[in-house]
């Protein structure tokens, strides 16, 4: 079986016929799904997923693009909801920075603010961190560590393909890799895969974004996770059972919930 760690099934992109979504991914094995929190107006939709598939699971957070929305009272409104397993995402995102320079200071300040925020949260919960890098990956390594993550740990959403990041795998954060795998411009992410630890590895979508080939350019879904776990196979020499269990295995030691469903 395999878990889809990182899908936003709450989107409006599934709205029509998400009940098909999930149906089709059962269907190919894919028996887990985790939907983080990015958008506290999605929640809503992430929740009645949650309540309605005993495979569906939740995390609630905000993006680093959403940081003006940033409000803890939210969290702790849902963080004790028994379908509520990660915080998250959550992060730094250095790509579309104001041109301003003092602008651009601000906001890089304030987006360290909000993620230092949802860490100190998630260590006093004792959940997992979903965490979103773009373009950031000194400073997001560096306050992972100063901030004693460990006791935690976490996935480093869509992984980057970051060497510098590696050394979180002793961090106990986990490497979520997704459809870019298959892309034809992946050669850095390609290299840097046989370099994660293999007990770190796990698969994700990040649906309805990032879809993997054959299929790039449509609207990405979690049946999708087995294209990325057959080119997964095929880089590490492994068989796809052997992927699929070994990423399953280790989503659930992040994801302690997903044990339910094995």
């Amino acid at each position: 079986m395999i878990i889809d760690t990182h899908c936003h099934l709450d989107n409006k992109q599934y709205y029509e016929d998400v009940d098909a979504v999930i149906k089709n991914a059962l269907d190919h094995n894919v028996k887990g799904f985790l939907i983080p929190g990015a958008d506290f107006n999605d929640l809503p939709q992430a929740i009645k997923l949650a309540e309605k598939y005993d495979e569906v699971f939740f995390a609630v957070g905000i993006h680093p693009y959403d940081i003006h929305m940033y409000d803890e009272k939210v969290l702790e409104e849902y963080i004790n909801h028994p379908k509520c397993i990660a915080v998250g995402e959550c992060g730094l995102d250095y790509f579309r920075l104001p041109e301003d320079e003092e602008e651009k200071k601000a906001n890089i300040a304030k987006q360290k603010e909000v993620f230092i925020a949802q860490i100190e949260f998630a260590k006093k919960v004792n959940k997992p961190l979903i965490v979103h890098v773009r373009e950031a990956s000194n400073d997001s390594k560096q306050i992972l560590i100063d901030y004693d993550t460990k006791q935690v740990g976490g996935v480093l959403h869509c992984y980057n393909a970051s060497e510098h990041l590696l050394p979180l795998a002793e961090h106990n954060f986990y490497f979520g890799i997704g459809g870019v795998l298959t892309f034809k411009n992946a050669k850095k992410l390609i290299e840097v895969l046989p370099k994660i630890p293999k007990d770190k590895l796990i698969i994700e979508t990040d649906g309805p974004y990032l879809t993997p080939h054959p299929f790039r350019g449509k609207r990405n879904e979690p049946y999708y996770t087995v294209f990325v776990a057959d080119k997964m196979a095929e880089l590490l020499e492994m068989t796809r059972e052997e992927i699929d269990n070994l990423t399953t295995k280790n989503a659930i030691k992040l994801f302690k919930e997903f044990s339910s469903l094995s």
